[in-house]
């Protein structure tokens, strides 16, 4: 995981509620071992045209298929984001398409955890708020917002601003890129040194006979 504190990038706006997980990464593409390239795979069936025979062929009017969004680091949605199966995939597939942060009224639970661990900041907002970015992002492309995670705030240039809730440990885990492995990593070396302990009393000391 990478570390974030302030994010400033354009936004994708898409306008829609109960967005679920297998629209953000469809079942058949869940058969990876890796965590990586699912990106390409993100929301398959609203960025492609499966009337077509190869199903490759994008739809230029889908927001993620314009050439103005190409880029952003910011995804604008509408409530209970994330809803739906609790595939981990999901996180995965926005990460690895580039999204750091995700913008939107309310997530389903099991999503959000997911997207924290996976090094995404998920910010909570009005909905009237996220009306406002998506229409100022939708109308203006090149409209840009700013996170900044340490002061918990959302702004723009054009005078919005507002702050957002994160839970304590989820914000010192972004703001260190510190996934789980990584927090076990920090106490690496008493690890190994209880390791060593624990390697030199089981081999080394005399075993007492019961007889």
């Amino acid at each position: 995981m990478i570390a974030i504190n302030v994010l400033t990038s354009t936004a994708i706006p898409l306008d829609m509620s109960n967005i679920d997980t297998d629209q953000i990464i469809p079942k058949q593409f869940l058969k990876r071992i890796e965590r990586t390239g699912y990106g390409e795979f993100l929301f398959y069936d609203w960025r492609y045209d499966l009337d077509t025979p190869d199903h490759v062929s994008e739809r230029k009017d889908f927001a993620l298929n314009k050439v103005e969004y190409k880029g952003s680091k910011i995804l604008i949605a509408g409530k209970n984001f994330g809803c739906g199966s609790s595939r981990e995939h999901a996180a995965w597939a926005l990460t690895d398409f580039g999204f750091l942060a995700v913008i939107a009224p309310s997530f389903a639970d099991i999503f959000f955890s997911n997207a924290g661990k996976n090094g995404m900041i998920l910010v909570r907002l009005s909905e009237a708020d996220v009306e406002l970015l998506t229409h100022r992002s939708t109308s203006n492309p090149a409209h840009k917002i700013t996170i900044n995670l340490e002061a918990q705030t959302v702004t723009d240039d054009q005078g919005f601003s507002a702050t957002f809730e994160i839970d304590p440990f989820r914000k010192y885990c972004l703001l260190n890129g510190l996934d789980d492995i990584g927090l076990t990593l920090r106490h690496e070396s008493e690890l190994d040194s209880y390791e060593a302990k624990h390697d030199e009393e089981f081999w080394l000391t005399p075993r007492v006979s019961a007889a």
